[in-house]
């Protein structure tokens, strides 16, 4: 089934709110355009066949104007011959030609009428159709673009989570290394003692002698005893 149930439903049609209220409007602006085109090429079509019956009824028209004018010269020439019955059968053919004429001309009014309502719906259906396709082109941008954004926002979260921070763990890494040379480097280096360094050499080394003093002492007093 149709969006349009006529001619006049599309050229009436609010085409914001009806793709305001269709879940899809991309969707719907296709179908829209869609019948509308298909209007067109019908209406197109009718006024095509109106425009020839025009054409015919111009050239009939004409062939009737023609024939009234050719009767009537010759009721004249009838009457310049003194034949006045034929005179009077000339007029006579001359007035049906007349009432063709009118007859003719009155249809052919309505059917130009005809031709210039089918133009001016031709042309409010390509307007509407104009507009629908401008719509289109608006929904697909959008589209595209938030699309766009969607996969931009996705690689951005991506690069935060995964590329970054393994740039910042790779730099951390090559920290860790630098800091663990400049440690072996210093611990490698011959180190000046400092008065601290010395003053507790000294005391390490009176308590040395203290304790060697000890041993002999005990020594000597071992021998001692065992020589009494």
């Amino acid at each position: 089934m149709g969006i349009f149930t006529r001619f006049r439903d599309i050229v009436s049609a609010n085409l914001n709110a009806i793709l305001d209220r269709a879940e899809d409007p991309e969707k719907m602006v296709r179908l829209m355009i869609q019948e509308m085109e298909d209007t067109l090429i019908e209406v197109k079509s009718n006024c095509a066949g109106v425009l020839a019956e025009q054409k015919k009824l111009e050239r009939a028209l004409k062939g009737a104007r023609r024939e009234a004018a050719d009767w009537e010269a010759k009721a004249g020439l009838a009457l310049q011959k003194q034949r006045e019955d034929l005179a009077r059968a000339a007029l006579a053919e001359k007035r049906r030609h007349e009432q063709r004429v009118r007859s003719l001309e009155e249809e052919l009014d309505r059917t130009r009428e005809n031709v210039a309502s089918f133009k001016d719906d031709i042309a409010q259906l390509e307007a509407k159709l104009n507009d629908a396709r401008e719509k289109q082109r608006t929904i697909i941008q959008r589209r595209q673009a938030a699309e766009s954004r969607f996969r931009t926002a996705a690689h951005v979260r991506r690069v935060d989570t995964t590329e970054a921070f393994a740039r910042f763990e790779a730099y951390e890494r090559g920290i860790d290394r630098l800091e663990a040379e400049a440690d072996l480097v210093d611990s490698l280096r011959p180190r000046r003692p400092t008065l601290r360094d010395e003053l507790a050499d000294l005391e390490y080394s009176d308590e040395i002698e203290q304790e060697l003093e000890r041993l002999k002492e005990q020594l000597r007093s071992g021998s001692a005893g065992r020589n009494a």
